[in-house]
């Protein structure tokens, strides 16, 4: 007779460990769009090295779980292909939009693709959004049309860069999309890796079309921007929304675009007018309400890891 053989036991961690990452995560990924600013390269260029430094480390780290991403990828390299050309043109827009408009606005229209989704999901589903989904679009049309009124006073330069970071949202949501495919048979590392390797040249080869200047004269923005956004910020989310509801996550969302209206206020004198927090307050409600969990929803969840790298 053979014994069995003993079982691992892994002990979950403490339930104060996903909160706290869920936290860090954002702050780190609220700083992203300072580092932006900060660079001496083109905004694409940016998006360019941020990707190019990251990626080694994703497959690196991949390899190192025992995924072996190239291994896995067989039948999936159009798709990820195709995300990767998502995810250049995604990250190439936002960056592009960050140097027109506020700080707070940039992040805030950059989380756009969390409302975006859903809506994808509709259609597939061929049904209509629940009331509380209803609601919480209503709620981000209302408080996007503020935001983009108020960036009209300021400036014509800053609608466009509004309108380009909501650019940016509406890629990131067709990156879920193909994001979803990849993930139905690889490992979350092993999706993110390649898709952020699948981006690199499609943004050298933008920045380069945009006459942007590619070599830094500083690096220490571009590598911050890498580790603090794409390293440490993505790895922690993807951590936390593994251990944590949806609408946790879409709370701790919250926190992104505070922290990038202090940082815009103390290094870019960027205040805040009541127009700007109003609309700010309608989309922050939105992202809850999106996230909110309910039985009818038909609308795949981006913050599920099942579904999202």
């Amino acid at each position: 007779m053979h014994r069995p053989l003993p079982q691992r036991i892994t002990t979950p961690p403490p339930s104060w460990v996903p909160v706290a990452a869920v936290i860090a995560a954002n702050v780190f990924l609220a700083t992203g769009p300072l580092f932006v600013r900060l660079a001496d390269t083109g905004p694409v260029a940016a998006a360019f090295w941020r990707i190019a430094l990251a990626a080694p480390v994703l497959l690196t780290v991949a390899a190192a779980l025992g995924e072996w991403p190239v291994r896995a990828a067989r039948g999936l390299w159009g798709v990820i292909a195709l995300a990767g050309l998502a995810f250049a043109a995604d990250l190439g827009s936002w960056h592009i939009g960050i140097r027109g408009t506020t700080l707070a606005n940039s992040t805030l229209f950059g989380n756009s693709a969390t409302l975006i989704y859903p809506i994808y999901g509709f259609i597939v589903a061929r049904a209509w959004p629940t009331r509380t989904q209803g609601g919480a679009l209503a709620l981000a049309a209302l408080g996007g049309g503020l935001l983009l009124g108020r960036s009209a006073e300021l400036s014509p330069q800053n609608v466009v860069g509004d309108l380009f970071c909501l650019l940016a949202g509406v890629l990131y949501a067709a990156y879920f999309i193909l994001m979803a495919r990849v993930r139905s048979t690889m490992a979350p590392m092993s999706a993110l890796g390649l898709s952020t390797a699948a981006s690199v040249l499609p943004l050298l080869a933008l920045a380069l079309l945009l006459g942007e200047r590619v070599m830094p004269g500083d690096w220490t923005p571009l590598i911050l921007l890498t580790v603090c956004s794409q390293l440490i910020g993505q790895g922690l989310m993807i951590y936390a929304i593994g251990h944590l509801t949806p609408l946790v996550v879409g709370l701790a969302l919250l926190i992104q675009p505070v922290v990038s209206a202090a940082i815009g206020w103390v290094w870019f004198d960027e205040r805040l007018g009541l127009p700007d927090i109003a609309g700010a307050v309608l989309i922050a409600a939105a992202l809850v309400l999106v996230r909110k969990p309910d039985t009818k929803a038909l609308a795949p969840d981006p913050a599920d890891p099942r579904s999202v790298a």
